[in-house]
C-alpha cells in the first residue's frame, strides 16, 4: 500500500495555468504525482449535480480544493514531496458571499448544470441557468396577500446563520485498490451504496465490481454522508494500480465540506386573537463552490421552517446558491438549525409585538394530533402542546430561586427518512447464534446494537447471541443510508422482517418434520418449544437436515410500498421536539450561561435507551455549539479558523449542570414496535430558546449566531 497527500488549491477562485510536478517527482520514495491531466477524461460527477471533478481541471473554484496528489512509499514522503509541487494560478473574479453570488453580475462559479435527477434525494436539483443558482424550492398554500391584506398584525424578521464545521473526531480517511477492471474501497463512509452507485458511473465499472467496506465511523453527522473523497482517492489507485490511503487530518476535513450557512427572511400575518393568517419565507442558502446536497437542505430548510403550526396561507421559497467557499453538505438535520433558528425566534419576536405569552401564542396555533400541516405532507402525529409541556413541567418540578434568570423555549417538528428503501439478511445458525447483515452504518449512534436488540426480541433470543456485521457491499443487501434519523424506522423494519421470515421458516422446518401442527409452536430461548417440550436449534437441524450443521436465512425488505403503502406518505413521521433554556448572562462580558436545559422528543418507543439518551443529549450539546460557539468564518473566501485551534466547539464543562432529557413513547411510530427516528429533533431548539431567553429577560434579540460574548455585550450596550 501507498500513501497519497493532497497538495490544495491558496487561491479562492483561479484558472490554473501551470502544475510542475517534476521536483516532486525526483524525492526519493516518490511513485508518482496525480494531477486533473491525468483524470480529465473521466469528467465530473455529482450525487443530484454533476458538477465536480475528481481533482482540478482547469480552475480552482475555493481554498482547500486539491490539484494535485503526491504518491509515495511512506506519508511522510508523500507531504514533504507535496511542497515542491508549484502551480501557477490566474485570478479570477470571485463570489464568497450569498449577496455576492445573487448579484446581476457576479461571475458564474458554473457555467453549465448537469441534473442527475434522481441520483441521490428525490427530486432532484432545479437550477436557473446562467446563475450561481444551484436549486430553488417554491410551495404555496392559500392566498398569502389577501390574508396580509385583513390582517390585524404583521411581523417581519432577517436571521443569518453560519457555516459550520463537522468536527468529527475521526477526519476523513479512504483506501483505494483499483485492479483492472474492480475497485475495492474502504471507507469512512455514511452511505456505501452511494459511494459504489458514484464510482461505478464516474470509471465505468459494473456495480457488481466496485466492492465499498465502511469499518465503525468516528463520528460523521452528515459530513461523511453521499460522496466525499472516494473519487479522489480511487483516481490516484488507478494511476498507479496499487492500492493507496489517503487520511486527512482534522484541517483537511474542515476544508472538505461544512453546514450551509443561511440569510432567511420571514414574516407572519395573525388577526386580533392571534391567530396566524399567513407566514412567508425566503430562504437563501451557501451551497459553497460544488451543490454536493445542497439542494435537498435547502428544501428540507424550506419545509422546517413552518413548524408544528396551522398556517392557513403560506409562501416558500428556498434558493441554494454556490459561493467561491468551501463546498456545503449535508449536516444533523439537514436545513433544519437554520430554519428553526429563524422561525422560533420570529415566533416569540411575534409573540411580544402583539402582547402575548410566548407558550400561549404557540399553544394557541399548535396543529393537533392528525391534523396535516400542509396539505402534502402527513398529518402531525404528536400532541405539541403535550410536549412543550413536558419540559415546562420538567422545570416547574426542580424550580430554583433566582433574581436574574431567565427562560426560553422552542419547538420543532421536521420531516426525516423519505427514502424508505433497505434490505436486510438474518442467519440463524445450528447452535442458536445469528448474524445480521444490513447497509446501515455504525456512526457512534448505536445504530448496530439496535439491530442485534431487534433481531433477538423477535427471534426470542437472548441480545448475546446476535452480531451484526460490518458493512461491505460485497455481502451487506442495499440500503440507502444512514442518516436522516431512517436508520431504527426503515433500517429496522427490514431486520424485524428478516428475522421474521428466518422464524417462519424455523417453525415450518419442525412442523414439517415433527408432524407438529404450526400453530402449537412457539420460539424460545435456544431453540422451539412444541408445548411438552424444548427443541433445541441443533436437535432441529440435525433431525431436519441429517447433518450436524445448518442455517436459515431470513431476508426482510422494505419499499414504499410496505405496510400496504403506509411508508408511502413523507414524511414517514414527524420529528418533534422542544426545549426550554434557562440562562444567566454576565452582563459586564456578555457570557451567556446556561445551567439548566430541558430536551423533549417524541421517539415513539425506545428499543435501546442508552443510546436513545445518548443520541438527544449528544444532538441537544452540538446545538449549544451552534448557539454559543461555531462559526466557520471567512474574509473574501479565505478561511480564517479552519483549524482545531481557531475553531472552538463545546466543552464537557458547557454541557448544563442540570440537563433533563425526556423521551415520550407513545408507540405511534412507524417503526418495530411502534418506534419513531430519533437523534436530529433535540439540536433544533437549543439556539432559538437561549436567544428568547435573551429577548425575555435582557431586551436584546440577537438575529446572527453564534450568540458570542461580544455581539451579546454589544446588544446589551446599545439597549442601555
Amino acid at each position: 500500500m501507498l500513501h497519497g497527500f493532497v497538495v490544495r488549491s491558496p487561491a479562492i477562485h483561479a484558472r490554473i495555468v501551470s502544475i510542475d510536478t517534476s521536483a516532486a517527482r525526483s524525492v526519493d520514495g516518490v511513485v508518482d504525482v496525480l494531477t486533473g491531466d491525468d483524470v480529465a477524461s473521466f469528467g465530473c460527477w455529482g450525487v443530484v449535480l454533476k458538477d465536480r471533478p475528481i481533482i482540478a481541471i482547469d480552475r480552482v473554484r475555493y481554498v482547500g480544493e486539491p490539484v494535485a496528489v503526491v504518491i509515495a512509499e511512506t506519508i511522510e514522503i508523500a507531504e514533504n514531496a507535496a511542497e515542491l509541487v508549484n502551480v501557477e494560478y490566474d485570478e479570477l473574479p470571485r463570489a464568497t458571499t450569498i449577496q455576492e453570488a445573487i448579484m446581476d453580475n457576479a461571475p458564474l462559479i458554473h457555467e453549465r448544470h448537469e441534473n442527475l435527477e434522481d441520483f441521490y434525494f428525490k427530486g432532484g436539483a432545479r437550477p436557473t441557468q446562467n446563475s450561481n443558482v444551484f436549486h430553488t424550492y417554491r410551495n404555496s398554500v392559500g392566498d398569502v396577500d389577501a390574508a396580509e391584506a385583513a390582517a390585524a398584525y404583521i411581523h417581519e424578521d432577517r436571521f443569518t446563520f453560519p457555516a459550520i464545521s463537522h468536527f468529527a473526531m475521526e477526519p476523513h480517511a479512504v483506501i483505494a485498490d483499483f485492479r483492472g477492471d474492480s475497485l475495492t474501497v474502504w471507507a469512512g463512509a455514511q452511505t456505501p451504496t452511494a459511494v459504489q452507485k458514484v464510482l461505478s458511473r464516474l470509471y465505468q465499472l459494473p456495480l457488481a465490481k466496485v466492492r465499498v467496506i465502511v469499518p465503525f465511523v468516528g463520528g460523521g453527522f452528515g459530513g461523511k454522508a453521499s460522496v466525499k473523497i472516494e473519487p479522489l482517492v480511487a483516481a490516484a489507485s488507478w494511476k498507479v494500480q496499487r492500492p493507496i490511503r489517503i487520511a486527512q487530518s482534522m484541517i483537511e476535513s474542515m476544508l472538505t465540506c461544512r453546514r450551509l450557512g443561511a440569510d432567511i427572511t420571514i414574516r407572519t400575518a395573525v388577526d386580533a386573537k392571534g391567530r396566524i393568517l399567513a407566514k412567508s419565507a425566503k430562504l437563501l442558502l451557501d451551497g459553497g463552490a460544488y451543490s454536493d446536497t445542497g439542494s435537498a437542505v435547502a428544501t428540507k430548510a424550506a419545509n422546517r421552517i413552518m413548524g408544528p403550526y396551522v398556517v392557513p396561507n403560506l409562501r416558500l421559497e428556498a434558493s441554494a446558491v454556490y459561493t467561491n467557499t468551501i463546498p456545503g453538505a449535508a449536516f444533523r438535520s439537514i436545513g433544519g438549525p437554520q430554519a428553526v433558528w429563524a422561525k422560533e425566534s420570529h415566533m416569540d419576536n411575534v409573540a411580544s409585538a402583539i402582547g402575548m405569552d410566548p407558550a400561549e401564542f404557540r399553544l394557541l396555533n399548535f396543529a393537533s394530533r392528525g391534523e396535516r400541516i400542509r396539505p402534502d405532507l402527513r398529518a402531525l402525529d404528536m400532541d405539541m402542546g403535550e410536549l412543550m409541556g413536558r419540559v415546562t413541567q420538567s422545570f416547574a418540578a426542580k424550580a430554583q430561586s433566582s433574581n436574574r434568570r431567565a427562560s426560553g423555549l422552542a419547538v420543532a417538528a421536521t420531516d426525516p427518512a423519505n427514502t424508505p428503501i433497505s434490505n436486510a439478511i438474518v442467519r440463524l445458525k445450528i447452535d442458536g447464534s445469528i448474524l445480521v447483515s444490513v447497509s446501515s452504518i455504525e456512526i457512534g449512534q448505536g445504530a448496530h446494537a439496535t439491530m442485534a436488540r431487534i433481531a433477538a426480541q423477535t427471534l426470542k433470543q437472548p441480545p448475546s447471541a446476535v452480531t451484526v456485521l460490518r458493512t461491505d457491499t460485497a455481502v451487506a443487501p442495499y440500503d440507502w443510508g444512514t442518516g436522516a434519523s431512517r436508520s431504527t424506522v426503515v433500517v429496522g423494519l427490514s431486520v424485524e422482517n428478516a428475522a421474521l421470515d428466518a422464524a417462519d421458516q424455523i417453525l415450518e422446518m419442525v412442523a414439517d418434520v415433527w408432524e407438529l401442527p404450526r400453530e402449537s409452536l412457539s420460539l424460545v430461548e435456544g431453540g422451539i418449544s412444541t408445548g411438552s417440550e424444548v427443541l433445541t436449534f441443533h436437535q432441529i437441524f440435525h433431525r431436519a437436515l441429517g447433518v450436524d450443521s445448518g442455517e436459515v436465512i431470513g431476508r426482510g425488505a422494505i419499499t414504499p410500498r410496505s405496510k400496504k403503502g403506509a411508508l408511502a406518505e413523507s414524511p414517514l413521521f414527524w420529528e418533534t421536539s422542544a426545549g426550554l433554556a434557562e440562562i444567566v448572562v454576565d452582563e459586564d462580558t456578555g457570557e451567556i450561561h446556561v445551567p439548566r436545559y430541558a430536551s423533549a422528543a417524541d421517539v415513539g418507543r425506545v428499543i435501546n435507551r442508552v443510546a436513545a439518551e445518548g443520541q438527544d443529549e449528544g444532538a441537544a450539546v452540538m446545538g449549544f455549539g451552534h448557539a454559543l460557539h461555531e462559526a466557520l468564518e471567512f474574509e473574501d473566501g479565505q478561511p480564517i479558523n479552519a483549524t482545531p485551534i481557531d475553531y472552538s466547539i463545546p466543552r464537557i464543562s458547557d454541557v448544563p449542570p442540570v440537563f433533563d432529557t425526556i423521551l415520550v413513547e407513545n408507540g405511534d411510530g412507524p417503526g418495530p414496535g411502534g418506534a419513531k427516528g430519533m437523534g436530529e429533533g433535540a439540536i433544533l431548539p437549543v439556539a432559538p430558546a437561549i436567544a428568547n431567553a435573551l429577548f425575555s429577560t435582557y431586551g436584546i434579540r440577537i438575529t446572527d449566531l453564534p450568540m458570542t460574548p461580544e455581539k451579546v455585550w454589544r446588544a446589551l450596550q446599545k439597549r442601555s
